[in-house]
């Protein structure tokens, strides 16, 4: 099935531009980090790139851990269950899941083009870090997540093949 297909290529982009931007924050931290020590310099803005870029990541990865089945399940209770409570059970955890993201969603709209319109920043000095690319990460990985969730039950509870696998 395309959304399938698609949902697994995205998924494995997201995760992978999620490694090479917390590869690339290593560097920053060191960086800071030993510029802190040797040169008594910090670097201005590192605190507050982080602390973005942790979110970023955070939702870049999100998508990858629903459709690889890793999020947190209680595979114990569910393996002892008939087939069809089963289905019932894992539909029922795709839809709180797909309700959590659509309130992550719902609610972060606002802030978002607030944040965008309104120009706001965190940090003080020489380097502010606009905030708004954070707050629209949030929406974009929610969304994923969202459709994740609607893979699951395509595949799982429906029965839908899933014929590449994850």
């Amino acid at each position: 099935m395309y959304l399938i297909n698609l949902s697994d290529r995205i998924a494995k982009v997201m995760m992978v531009f999620a490694a090479l931007w917390a590869f690339g924050l290593s560097f920053l931290i060191v960086a800071d980090a030993l510029s802190r020590s040797f040169l008594n310099f910090p670097l201005n803005g590192t605190k507050d790139i982080v602390e973005n870029s942790i979110v970023i990541i955070i939702f870049l990865q999100a998508g990858y851990a629903i459709r690889s089945r890793s999020m947190l399940q209680s595979d114990i209770l569910l393996s002892r269950l008939p087939l069809k409570i089963k289905k019932i059970m894992l539909l029922i955890g795709y839809l709180l899941g797909m309700f959590f993201f659509y309130v992550m969603i719902s609610g972060s709209w606002d802030i978002a083009i607030q944040a965008f319109v309104e120009g706001e920043y965190e940090g003080e000095g020489a380097l502010k870090v606009p905030t708004w690319p954070t707050r629209f990460m949030i929406i974009i990985g929610s969304v994923f997540c969202f459709l994740n969730y609607i893979v699951l039950a395509i595949t799982d509870v429906f029965g839908i093949e899933d014929k590449e696998g994850f």
